[in-house]
């Protein structure tokens, strides 16, 4: 039920202020330590702030939390159904190609499956599920000038393999993580 006034069918067409950015992402995850080695451990994130036993803040860079992971609700729970709603993957973005090939270096080397690679035009795309069955999403923008456009201007985001190779290649040697599966 909506008032009046807040019926979007009716009101003029709004336009969030360009300044809005999404903020953090909160997961309910069933093991917080199998979960914390995969976004500390593996993706390298760093942990801001234990919550008791039942969540962990992480980030990158030192801001507050990009991540938050806590057992409040899931403690020993299963992942939801294929078919249900729910979230759909967190995105991760790297400031650099390179950046980008580093985590997927670490992410092979921690024997993570991918569920898919993607050039989208604006950026290269990395998927997987994280140990709870979470999509995570790992890439990297491409400049906007370099933004595929139609001929009057509109943004036309594609899919087309990503060279997963080409990528390995900007990655430094340095990048990969000696853990596997079993330690996750």
């Amino acid at each position: 039920m909506s008032a009046p006034g807040n019926n979007p069918a009716t009101s003029e067409h709004y336009v969030v202020d360009r300044r809005v950015r999404i903020g953090h992402v909160h997961l309910k995850v069933a093991d917080l330590q199998r979960a914390l080695k995969f976004y500390s451990g593996v993706l390298g994130l760093e942990v801001m702030q234990r919550y008791g036993e039942g969540a962990v803040f992480l980030s990158a860079g030192g801001y507050h939390h990009h991540i938050a992971l806590n057992t409040w609700e899931s403690l020993g729970g299963s992942p939801p159904l294929a078919g249900t709603t729910g979230l759909y993957h967190t995105a991760i973005v790297y400031p650099t190609r390179a950046a980008l090939a580093s985590a997927l270096r670490r992410v092979l080397a921690a024997k993570i499956p991918l569920q898919g690679a993607a050039d989208h035009g604006v950026s290269e795309s990395i998927y997987l599920n994280d140990p709870d069955q979470n999509g995570v999403e790992l890439y990297c923008d491409r400049p906007q000038e370099k933004w595929p456009r139609t001929p009057d201007g509109k943004l036309e985001m594609y899919t087309r393999p990503l060279d997963l190779h080409a990528l390995l290649n900007e990655a430094p040697a340095v990048s990969e993580v000696k853990s596997g599966p079993r330690d996750l």
